[in-house]
């Protein structure tokens, strides 16, 4: 069997009958102030599309319903979370209702559908939380051009983006590493497909470029401790004295492994992590990291799409500032640290 063929929105009517949304509430409503041409033109899209208004898109033209959809994809990851959570207190402080849709785990079938069924919902506009390259296109195809679409830690081609500074997030990592004097650094990087990841690395990797270096060795993790545990053994054999790790969660099954090994942070190797979880200081050591402002970029992203929905023009894309917060996981490399660690990396290469 097909596909079930979704229920057509009054997006989808505006776009066929080349109006604005707004118009098409018009006529659903019976306003005098539509010109006779444009309105058959409307209602003609209407029984084309085979669309049948709902009562809140009635009631549209005659009053706000100010909701706006907040879409993710993500499940228990503490940076989307964070972020979400900023998102929905940010619209209620403005008179807002969120109404959020998780996709996570679904299948592409699965979120289309309640991607249409949220716009049967009216909202007035969309913030999209989708991380990965996937989902990012899965909700550009989905989305009417003409929705107030706010992406907020996705990469959506056309839409407005608010964003942590993901790229500047990484060199500071590699600038707190190098100004303690490490040449030998290693990175443990995030999935390919998280532009996030990907944005760190390239910060990462640039600022290295700047001090004439480059990774002795990147390897990469999905994100979890277990990954995190497992990147151990291609760091130890490379033989260095400091690594970034792209997340708080591998960062802490990285210090699991060394501490099974009875090497110490930072002693034996100093870390650096990302997004600085509220557990990241209670670590052992305590884990120098880089902090991402969650509420900052909820705030902003919100303000963003509340200025789309009233028609006015934003900034194509906005960077929150991160900032390196430094605890006791990071130290200078010592001499004879680096000269072991060197000899031992030469050594495995052979």
């Amino acid at each position: 069997m097909g596909a079930t063929r979704r229920r057509p929105t009054m997006y989808d009517v505006a776009r066929e009958a080349g109006v604005s949304h707004q118009t098409v509430s018009r006529v659903i409503n019976g306003a005098p102030n539509v010109a006779p041409a444009t309105a058959e033109r409307v209602r003609a899209a209407m029984v084309a599309l085979g669309y049948r208004p709902s009562a809140s898109a009635r009631s549209l033209a005659a009053r706000r319903s100010r909701v706006v959809g907040v879409v993710t994809f993500v499940g228990a990851y503490f940076g989307p979370t964070s972020t979400i959570r900023a998102v929905e207190a940010a619209a209620r402080a403005r008179g807002y209702t969120p109404h959020t849709v998780s996709l996570a785990g679904l299948g592409m079938d699965q979120a289309r559908s309640l991607l249409d069924d949220l716009l049967q919902r009216d909202v007035e506009g969309l913030v999209v939380v989708a991380p990965t390259d996937e989902q990012a296109e899965l909700v550009d195809s989905v989305l009417p051009r003409e929705l107030p679409v706010l992406a907020l830690e996705a990469r959506l081609p056309g839409r407005p983006l608010v964003a942590s500074d993901n790229e500047r997030g990484g060199a500071l990592a590699a600038e707190h590493l190098l100004g303690l004097g490490h040449t030998r650094i290693g990175h443990v990087a995030g999935p390919s497909d998280w532009s996030e990841a990907r944005l760190r690395t390239v910060g990462f990797e640039a600022a290295l470029a700047d001090a004439g270096l480059e990774p002795v060795v990147t390897t990469s993790g999905d994100w979890s401790a277990r990954s995190g545990h497992a990147a151990w053994a291609a760091l130890r054999e490379a033989g260095v004295t400091a690594v970034f790790v792209a997340n708080d969660q591998m960062a802490l099954g990285l210090l699991s492994a060394m501490s099974k090994e009875g090497v110490g942070v930072p002693q034996g190797l100093s870390v650096v992590g990302y997004d600085n979880t509220p557990e990241s200081e209670w670590f052992f050591p305590a884990l120098t990291t880089v902090e991402q402002e969650f509420r900052r970029a909820g705030e902003v992203g919100v303000r963003q799409l509340v200025r789309m929905v009233e028609g006015q023009k934003v900034e194509p894309q906005v960077l929150v500032p991160p900032q390196i917060v430094v605890r006791s996981s990071t130290a200078p490399p010592t001499v004879e640290k680096a000269d072991a660690r060197h000899t031992r990396g030469k050594q495995a290469v052979r």
